[in-house]
């Protein structure tokens, strides 16, 4: 009992008790900072991927793997139910990986030139949250094992395909951006090769067909750049980009550059559903896609306004995937 009273006195009056809790205090503080720490540095390992991620350009890639699947698919002689999956796997795998190396390393050219535009400002080298000599060396081991790998694990027609894309993208295009507008036509030839890198992987060569699906991707580049040129045009300008001219030439530069693609690819893109077994309804559906694609280019071009050249970058980011997929579905 005098025990007990001593343990509530002490409760009441602030005196032993009290004085041996204060160590207990002191000595749980360190875990719980430490595990303030380990959080940090969780949300900063989680931080840094995201940022490395965004370098790999992730929503060009999306467009990169359809396409690459779609020559795949269509250079592959087997039917749907002796397809090789498998070594779709590492061809996927391999174009990704040097696509993304491609983006890395455009982003570390490129790096003074993003940081002037609002469009690019937030990238993470632009805005400062990477180093360059991280991002240079992320771009290259990226790209070199997407090479290796291919020649490895696919063939060497599709590594060398992929090296051609990376270094035109880089060498040829991306310096020439500051220089002529032009350069969206030599962008055009790299940037149409995945479907050719994915038909050289299943059949081991190129056939007609094959440059039939990359005449198709060449064309459509056009629109779908002239839509995100006028509607960053001022940032491109700030920037010195040459990507559109200057003057009275910028009006009859964008309708060339918009409708003339446009009309050709009308033909180009029904072609690929005509080869093969007959398949009406995919025919339809490819001329109904090129016609509404057309509809928005045309709208762009006779207003010239920001409103219609977003409305026909959405109208060429829908159009893509599903034409491949019509043509995936007329070999099916």
């Amino acid at each position: 009992m005098a025990h007990t009273r001593t343990v509530d006195e002490g409760c009441r009056g602030g005196g032993a008790l009290d004085v041996a809790t204060e160590p207990i205090l002191l000595i749980s503080t360190p875990p719980a900072v430490a595990l303030d720490h380990q959080e940090l540095r969780a949300v900063s390992r989680h931080a840094a991927v995201a940022e490395y991620w965004a370098l790999t350009k992730p929503e060009v890639n999306f467009l990169i793997a359809i396409a690459t699947l779609t020559g795949f698919y269509l250079g592959c002689p087997s039917q749907f139910d002796h397809f090789p999956w498998l070594p779709l796997v590492p061809t996927l795998v391999g174009t990704l990986l040097v696509a993304s190396g491609t983006g890395a390393l455009n982003q570390y050219i490129e790096r003074r030139f993003d940081a002037q535009m609002r469009r690019t400002a937030r990238r993470p080298l632009a805005a400062g949250r990477l180093s360059p000599s991280a991002v240079r060396w992320f771009g290259i081991t990226l790209s070199s094992a997407g090479s290796v790998y291919l020649a490895i694990a696919v063939n060497l027609l599709a590594s060398l395909l992929a090296i051609v894309t990376l270094l035109s993208y880089l060498f040829l295009y991306t310096p020439l951006k500051r220089k002529t507008p032009l350069c969206t036509l030599v962008g055009a030839f790299p940037g149409a090769m995945p479907p050719l890198i994915g038909w050289a992987a299943a059949s081991g060569g190129l056939s007609l067909e094959a440059w039939m699906l990359y005449a198709m991707l060449f064309l459509w580049q056009f629109p779908h750049f002239m839509a995100i040129a006028w509607m960053y045009r001022e940032d491109y300008d700030r920037a010195g980009y040459f990507v559109l001219p200057q003057g009275q030439a910028r009006d009859r530069f964008v309708v060339l550059q918009t409708i003339l693609p446009l009309l050709a690819l009308l033909p180009v893109s029904v072609l690929p559903t005509t080869v093969g077994p007959p398949g009406i309804l995919c025919s339809v559906g490819a001329l109904l896609l090129s016609l509404g694609f057309f509809y928005c280019g045309a709208q762009f071009v006779l207003r010239r306004s920001s409103a219609a050249a977003r409305r026909l970058l959405l109208a060429s980011i829908i159009y893509l995937p599903s034409s491949f997929v019509l043509m995936i579905l007329h070999r099916g």
